[in-house]
C-alpha cells in the first residue's frame, strides 16, 4: 500500500520541487497540496494522510499550531516539519508540538525522503544540520517550564498569529469574521496570558514561537 502525503508550503515553486521529488519515489502517493495552514488542516481532517510534510512558517495559521491541531485530532498522521532554521530552539518546539521529522530546507532530497518513511513507521528524524544534543539541553533547560502559549484558545493563537503578520485589527476582524471589538478583546486576553504589555512586544513574542514577522510595508498597529 502506498504512503500517502499532503504536502503543505506556501510558496508555490517549492510545492513544485517537493512534488517532483517524491513523485520519484515508489510506494509514495502525494495526495493533496496546501498554500495555507488552515488548507492544510482541512486536507489533513479530509483525507487522513500517513505524513502532512509542513513549512513552519505558513500564511494564516503557523506550522506549530497546525501541528498541534493534527496531532490532537488525527494522531494517525504524523508531521514532518520543513524549516530555514537549524536553531534548538525552533526543532524543540516542533517536537514539543507533536512533530515527529524535522528537515531543514538547505538539506538534500535523501533526508526529506527519509523523514519521510522514518515518520510513517513512528520513528523520530532530523536533518544531519541539527545538533541532538543542543536540542536535549535546549528541552532539559525551557521543557519543564510552563508554557503560557498551552493556556491560549485557538481563536487566541489565531489572532496572535495574524497579528504577527502585520494586520490591522479590521482586518483580523474580517478574516476571521469576528467584530473588531472581539479581536481587540482577544488581544486584551492575549497581553494578559503572555505577559506582554502592548503589540509589539506581542509581535516579538510571537517571532519567539516561530510565527512570521510582519510582512514589510504592512502596518503594524491596530
Amino acid at each position: 500500500m502506498a504512503l500517502t502525503i499532503v504536502l503543505a508550503d506556501d510558496h508555490r515553486i517549492v510545492r513544485e520541487g517537493l512534488r517532483a521529488l517524491l513523485s520519484l519515489e515508489p510506494a509514495v502517493r502525494l495526495v493533496g497540496e496546501a498554500e495555507d495552514g488552515l488548507e492544510a488542516i482541512r486536507l489533513v481532517q479530509q483525507l487522513r494522510p500517513d505524513v502532512l510534510v509542513l513549512d513552519m512558517m505558513m500564511p494564516r495559521l503557523g506550522g506549530l499550531e497546525v501541528t498541534r491541531r493534527v496531532v490532537g485530532h488525527w494522531p494517525h498522521t504524523r508531521v514532518v516539519i520543513l524549516s530555514m532554521h537549524a536553531d534548538p530552539a525552533y526543532v524543540a518546539e516542533a517536537l514539543r508540538a507533536g512533530a515527529t521529522g524535522y528537515v531543514v530546507k538547505d538539506s538534500g532530497a535523501a533526508e526529506l525522503v527519509r523523514a519521510v518513511r522514518e515518520a510513517a513507521a513512528g520513528r523520530c528524524f532530523l536533518s544531519s544540520a541539527i545538533s541532538e544534543d543542543a536540542v536535549r539541553t535546549y528541552t532539559e533547560q525551557y521543557g519543564a517550564t510552563a508554557d503560557p502559549f498551552d493556556t491560549l484558545t485557538n481563536r487566541e493563537r489565531e489572532v496572535l498569529h495574524l497579528t504577527a503578520e502585520g494586520h490591522s485589527g479590521a482586518a483580523i476582524a474580517r478574516l476571521l469574521f469576528i467584530s473588531p471589538r472581539t479581536v481587540e478583546s482577544h488581544r486584551a486576553n492575549l497581553m494578559r496570558k503572555l505577559g506582554v504589555r502592548n503589540q509589539k512586544e506581542m509581535v516579538r513574542y510571537a517571532a519567539q514561537r516561530g510565527l512570521p514577522p510582519p510582512e514589510r510595508g504592512v502596518s503594524e498597529n491596530p
